[in-house]
């Protein structure tokens, strides 16, 4: 093995030489290049499951389902009439509930609404026996706020 300093001078001392030696790059290049050809495969192998597949389904709204809206201030509507108190509100679920088939119960909760407003809302639905409650929002266009 060789190395090269530069070439001598008319005066005969040697000069730096200009040339740009690639050939230690080239080598840490291919050792990079085997160890990701080496560890990719290992990365993509995973236990072989089938995953379910997910449609996005507009909600349905049937004349049985109950509509349970809180607003920012945290007032509850039962089907767009105003509910005074929680316990109205329990009363008036538990009367749902005795029903068969069950309706369902969607919650429309105001972006701006306090989750402790929404969660005694779902609370008090817990008490009165329902089983389907699902929550109701707007479907993301990307906009932001």
């Amino acid at each position: 093995m060789s190395m090269t300093v530069g070439m001598e001078s008319e005066s005969g001392e040697p000069t730096p030489m200009a040339d740009i030696n690639t050939t230690p790059l080239v080598d840490v290049m291919l050792v990079l290049l085997i160890i990701f050809l080496i560890t990719i495969p290992i990365l993509t192998k995973s236990v072989k499951v089938t995953l379910p597949k997910a449609v996005n389904i507009p909600t349905i709204t049937k004349p049985e389902n109950i509509n349970i809206s809180v607003d920012s201030d945290g007032n509850i509507y039962w089907n767009n009439l105003a509910v005074p108190d929680r316990d109205v509100l329990i009363q008036k679920v538990v009367q749902e509930a005795v029903k068969v088939p069950q309706p369902e119960f969607h919650i429309r909760g105001d972006r701006d609404a306090r989750y402790e407003a929404i969660g005694r809302v779902l609370y008090s639905i817990q008490r009165g026996g329902i089983i389907k409650v699902g929550f109701i929002t707007e479907p993301d266009r990307g906009l932001g706020r």
